[in-house]
């Protein structure tokens, strides 16, 4: 399953070809809202977590598949990936694929962190809250980590970086889809100068039963509010309409539909890498084709009828 993944559909970026810099679950985070599961080392360390020349082999296997976006995210935080700035200048010399690195922000505080991300195409970091107290609710950060750390980081990458710089903003009902949480997160927005804002929820399985999903047409609404307004990205089941997709969603399928599945089953079982997976099980999940149960700790899905016409 190596190092490169896709291209899976991405809603904001086409056909993303991902990279996966660290181990599964190694994040500054432990998101209530993750779709791949509790945070398994919860770590500030950067370090070289993949062979780079190995991530670079791979990856030059993978361009004649013309993805549209070179994608620097996967199984953990990339910020975390302590030669960050090579790996993308060697991706730059081999190709004119433009980078994007999804990234928490939570280590944008780090002026190293900041340099390395300076030749990317593309950064996209994520603002879940906009106090302290909802900031570890939410999204649970390593004790080194605080919110107003976080939140300059974000302010002073905006200020050093000549790229693309959109602003994703995570919203669960009960916690940040409300009012006076939205006006805090908006009030931060105006601190950060983002090119762009997008919305997002939790359409895919959360990792805890809380982190429930703000419905769509109070997005809309929420969206409107910033200035100038956001974009709701997370309804998107559209880029999942391609051929390809809907054959590795069905192969999920067949396969839960035998016995239960972890993320890590699935994966395993087909050959394919997590963050693929999860795209199949957002889906199947969207219509209505799973159910999901716990054991030892660990989140197992099922199929819940033998019909693929979906």
């Amino acid at each position: 399953m190596g190092y490169i993944f896709g291209p899976v559909p991405s809603r904001r970026l086409g056909r993303s070809l991902g990279v996966d810099l660290v181990p599964f679950k190694t994040c500054t985070y432990d998101c209530i809202y993750c779709q791949l599961g509790r945070t398994t080392d919860k770590t500030i360390e950067r370090r070289e977590w993949a062979p780079l020349d190995e991530v670079v082999e791979e990856l030059k296997e993978k361009l004649a598949l013309k993805p549209d976006y070179i994608t620097l995210s996967g199984s953990g935080e990339p910020t975390l990936f302590s030669r960050l700035d090579e790996l993308i200048g060697r991706i730059r010399s081999m190709t004119d694929v433009p980078i994007a690195v999804l990234t928490n922000g939570s280590l944008l505080w780090d002026d190293e962190v900041r340099r390395q991300l300076l030749d990317a195409h593309l950064v996209v970091p994520s603002l879940d809250a906009g106090c302290d107290e909802v900031f570890k609710t939410v999204n649970r950060p390593h004790d080194d980590i605080s919110f107003e750390q976080m939140l300059e980081g974000l302010i002073a990458f905006r200020n050093e970086y000549h790229g693309k710089y959109w602003l994703e903003v995570f919203l669960l009902a009960g916690h940040t889809a409300v009012e006076t949480e939205l006006q805090k997160i908006i009030d931060c927005v105006g601190r950060i100068k983002p090119d762009r804002v997008q919305l997002n929820t939790a359409t895919r399985p959360t990792t805890e039963d809380y982190a429930v999903m703000a419905p769509h047409e109070q997005m809309v609404r929420f969206a409107a509010k910033f200035d100038p307004p956001a974009e709701v990205i997370a309804d998107y089941r559209g880029v999942h309409q391609q051929i390809a997709f809907k054959a590795g969603r069905d192969n999920v399928l067949e396969m839960i539909q035998r016995r239960p599945c972890s993320l890590e089953d699935i994966a395993n079982g087909l050959g394919m890498h997590r963050n693929e997976v999860v795209k199949y099980i957002e889906e199947l999940d969207a219509g209505g084709h799973l159910q999901k149960s716990t054991s030892g700790g660990r989140l197992f899905y099922s199929g819940k009828h033998k019909s693929k016409a979906l």
